[in-house]
């Protein structure tokens, strides 16, 4: 068995406050977008695949439907998004990018690089380290399911 480590030494707070770290610095280039930090994880997700259920955005992002719900009204009161029901399944909501949601995919390309000039790391080495952090939360999902 392992002794406790000292807090600054926890996985769990370094993992953590990086997160708070980088929303820090995505924050100003966010907000000149006018986006949120989990609305731009929302629009991430439409991205790489458009019209998808708001369950699966939910699956996706690890958030409950009553967290989602308020934020994609937002973006489609913003213009980014289009939410509509299904017609074959009125219990299903799919939620699509309009033109304003498609343009700031580009415009986004500004926080990866950003992010990778702040660390003072390789490329390498952040994809390395993503990686190894993917592994992580993939066999922790694993074995608390």
């Amino acid at each position: 068995m392992l002794d406790r480590p000292r807090f600054g030494e926890q996985l769990c707070y370094s993992i953590y406050s990086a997160s708070l770290v980088i929303k820090r610095l995505y924050k100003p280039l966010l907000d000149e977008m006018g986006v949120t930090y989990p609305q731009y994880l929302v629009l991430n997700v439409l991205w790489e695949q458009d019209k998808q259920t708001i369950g699966h955005i939910g699956d996706t992002l690890s958030l409950e439907i009553s967290t989602l719900t308020p934020l994609l009204k937002r973006l489609e009161s913003e213009g980014f998004i289009r939410r509509e029901r299904s017609p074959g399944d009125e219990r299903k909501v799919f939620i699509s990018l309009l033109e304003k949601g498609k343009a700031l995919e580009a415009q986004s390309l500004c926080l990866s690089n950003t992010l990778l000039c702040s660390s003072g790391l390789a490329l390498t080495t952040l994809q390395r380290l993503n990686q190894e952090i993917i592994a992580l939360r993939t066999n922790i999902v694993k074995g608390i399911s």
